[in-house]
């Protein structure tokens, strides 16, 4: 079966808070993937999608890994929203600078989603 080429990762910055919004990985790119992840100064990832690899492995790596699934094209959850905002918040506050990456399994739909529907939603 042959492989879908996924998007590259994008950086987006929001008032100097740098974002990188990706796929998720196997385990077999893992450490690809986290050599991307440090790349760029990523230090917290937020899955929002089902695990598709080992997050021992990452957490190993200094990288705190939340997991905060919700279905494709669902609306955002008060508490997902509450949490995605507070995360941010303290985030920053403690590591500014740093980035944060959000995945999905495609970074097209609920990765961005969970970005711009949480700043726009306050």
């Amino acid at each position: 079966m042959a492989r879908m080429n996924r998007p590259a990762p994008v950086e987006v910055t929001y008032r100097s808070k740098r974002f990188l919004i990706t796929h998720n990985p196997a385990n077999a790119i893992l450490n690809k993937f986290i050599e991307e992840l440090k790349k760029y100064g990523v230090t917290t990832i937020v899955r929002v999608c089902e695990a598709t690899y080992d997050t021992a492995h990452v957490e190993q790596e200094d990288i705190h890994v939340f997991g905060w699934p919700f279905d494709d094209t669902a609306p955002l959850s008060n508490q997902i929203v509450e949490d995605w905002l507070n995360l941010v918040k303290a985030q920053f506050c403690e590591e500014p600078g740093c980035c944060i990456a959000v995945h999905c399994v495609e970074s097209l739909g609920r990765a961005p989603s969970l970005w711009c529907g949480a700043f726009n939603s306050k």
